[in-house]
């Protein structure tokens, strides 16, 4: 199929279709309480229902500006020792929290049989760049520490997160690489991660019409007022040597879609071990889509599967 006419599922092509019939400004376009209250009644319209924990908890831990709030998801009340996943949520740096990806974290935490600390970093324009990477480091650094609020004996972490979230996956993945933790992280699991400043491929492509757009990204990216070039802005400018394993997907159909294969490229390349998953057909934001577009459900459930499979190799 030629590439300006690229593959479209059939559920995802009729949600397209109801999202751009849809009059009025974009998310970009609107003051900022209510682009965040949009985000989240979109995921509480599109989004699967959670799935029903043995314990799911609100803590918080210390962090450079004041308390981080956190949530703890368990399909188990008590378990024994064993790594612990580090849920950053995507949003762009400026929406999302807590509540937006509240869904996600109980199905990752039931499917993987596992712990999920998910962390609500500050948000842009309020706490620009690095403030949410800042944020995302402090928490993993005091899980890894084993508190006691966890109830929880950790052997390693699995920093997890989505579009901003993966990219803040990846930055925490390497600051912890250059400044090992008390735990080591075992596997990174960054799901349609921005990692550069790239305008072409993919993002010119996929720039309008496809749920994230171009001007979207240009708001959020402007909001947190990223440093060209720097490492903890655009991951892909880091050094990738001795990174810990990967699971790394991306969308077919996703602005984002070349940043995630260039960064996997990279992964590769300097010998890390990644399983690279690019889901044909679909858009940015399918995990949190379940409902909208029921075949994200079976993508959610393969990439699970996966991260299941590389944990039991490790």
């Amino acid at each position: 199929m030629p590439d300006d006419q690229p593959y479209v599922r059939p559920d995802v092509a009729g949600f397209l279709a109801f999202l751009n019939s849809q009059e009025g400004p974009e998310l970009s376009e609107l003051p900022l309480d209510e682009a965040r209250t949009a985000y989240l009644a979109m995921a509480a319209l599109a989004e699967a229902d959670p799935v029903p924990l043995a314990v799911i908890r609100d803590l918080e831990c210390p962090g450079p500006a004041g308390p981080i709030p956190l949530r703890l998801y368990d399909p188990r009340e008590k378990r024994g020792p064993g790594p612990v996943v580090m849920f950053f949520h995507g949003g762009g740096f400026v929406i999302g929290d807590l509540d937006s990806h509240h869904a996600l974290c109980t199905t990752i935490a039931a499917e993987l049989d596992l712990p999920v600390v998910a962390v609500h970093y500050r948000l842009a324009p309020e706490s620009p760049y690095p403030a949410a990477a800042d944020d995302c480091e402090a928490a993993t650094r005091w899980v890894a520490g084993g508190p006691a609020e966890l109830g929880r004996q950790v052997t390693g972490l699995i920093p997890m997160g989505d579009s901003a979230g993966g990219n803040l996956t990846l930055v925490t993945t390497q600051e912890l690489d250059k400044k090992p933790a008390a735990l080591p992280i075992v596997l990174q699991v960054p799901l349609y991660p921005a990692t550069d400043e790239s305008q072409d491929g993919s993002m010119a492509q996929f720039a309008e019409g496809h749920l994230l757009t171009r001007a979207a990204m240009d708001w959020f990216m402007g909001s947190y007022a990223a440093v060209p070039g720097e490492a903890r802005a655009y991951p892909l400018n880091g050094d990738l040597k001795g990174s810990p394993p990967a699971v790394l997907v991306t969308a077919g159909l996703d602005p984002l879609r070349d940043q995630g294969r260039r960064y996997a490229a990279k992964l590769i390349a300097a010998g890390t071990d990644v399983s690279y998953m690019e889901r044909p057909g679909t858009i940015h934001g399918f995990f949190n889509l379940r409902k909208a577009v029921p075949s994200a459900q079976a993508d959610t459930l393969a990439v699970l599967a996966t991260v299941r499979l590389k944990l039991s190799q490790l």
